[in-house]
């Protein structure tokens, strides 16, 4: 198991290993005093882990819940949002504690937005189980749910206090879900890790995902660090995602955030070639990693 550490206002380590899950309640027990926690998962990932996780939590003296939505980006709404809250009331959270966000990035930002508005703040703990949120979305602490006029335009910085992340989880990803994931991962490599890059250049699919972990979210975690609040470097992170974002939302999200990301880091360079920022083989090298991981 991999440990990386993140000094942001709240410090909080980032767990990576294989069969991780099964080891959650021993790993929280030690980080955090038991209490309640509410797992929140979409309806896919409920069917796979959440009994899992609930039994781990259980076992190390954790009283669990469980909440499940249903999957999809469309779901990363406000009324998703409130479903959380109004449940976590249901159950008696108070703010000693924990909301656990178990899947991907939607319900890593959904989820994460509750345990910050619920009682104006309580503890999550992020355990994500897809490649994206992984190296991306469950670190660094932005949480948010969409609304009709863009992506996460309703949210909050709130950071976790630990994230868990069960690297045997990426069997289960579908080949499209993985091929998002990988487009934040060449993200990092072009925007700051060189020796990621080439080992991807290299390696192509038959890298090893627990150094791809480790290495984005060490790179992450050096930026939030310096800019928690995302008023300066962090911007560095959102690479792809200006022309990416309108992109899912001009195509009703049928177009996935991964393939979104990796269409608009494609457009960044070729208009920074044009105007001159970057030569033309910064934008061939870039355009052909993307192209070779699908």
């Amino acid at each position: 198991m991999k440990t990386v550490e993140v000094n942001a206002a709240r410090k909080y380590k980032v767990y990576i290993g294989d069969s991780l899950i099964s080891d959650a309640g021993r790993i929280l027990s030690e980080e955090i005093a038991v209490c309640k926690a509410l797992v929140v998962a979409d309806s896919r990932v409920n069917g796979l882990y959440t009994e899992s996780v609930s039994e781990s939590l259980s076992r190390a003296g954790f009283e669990v819940f469980a909440f499940s939505f249903p999957e999809g980006e469309e779901n990363k709404s406000p009324k998703t949002l409130l479903d959380i809250l109004e449940y976590a009331c249901d159950v008696g959270l108070s703010r000693k504690d924990l909301f656990v966000a178990l899947g991907g990035g939607v319900t890593g930002d959904v989820c994460g937005l509750a345990s910050a508005l619920y009682m104006r703040g309580t503890r999550v703990v992020q355990m994500p189980t897809t490649l994206l949120a992984a190296v991306d979305s469950s670190v660094g602490g932005k949480t948010a749910v969409d609304l009709a006029g863009g992506k996460n335009l309703c949210g909050a910085f709130w950071q976790p206090s630990c994230v868990i992340c069960d690297t045997s989880t990426l069997g289960t990803l579908a080949p499209d879900v993985l091929r998002d994931g990988m487009a934040e991962v060449i993200k990092y490599g072009a925007i700051r890790d060189k020796l990621l890059f080439e080992e991807l250049a290299q390696k192509g699919k038959d890298i090893d995902y627990s150094f791809v972990i480790e290495r984005c979210v060490f790179a992450k975690a050096e930026i939030v660090e310096r800019d928690e609040f995302d008023t300066g470097e962090r911007a560095i992170l959102n690479f792809g995602h200006t022309f990416g974002h309108a992109i899912e939302k001009l195509s009703d999200f049928t177009v996935s955030h991964g393939s979104a990301v990796a269409i608009g880091m494609r457009i960044a360079a070729d208009f920074s070639r044009y105007i001159g920022l970057c030569d033309d083989n910064v934008a061939r090298e870039l355009t052909d990693l993307i192209v070779k991981f699908g």
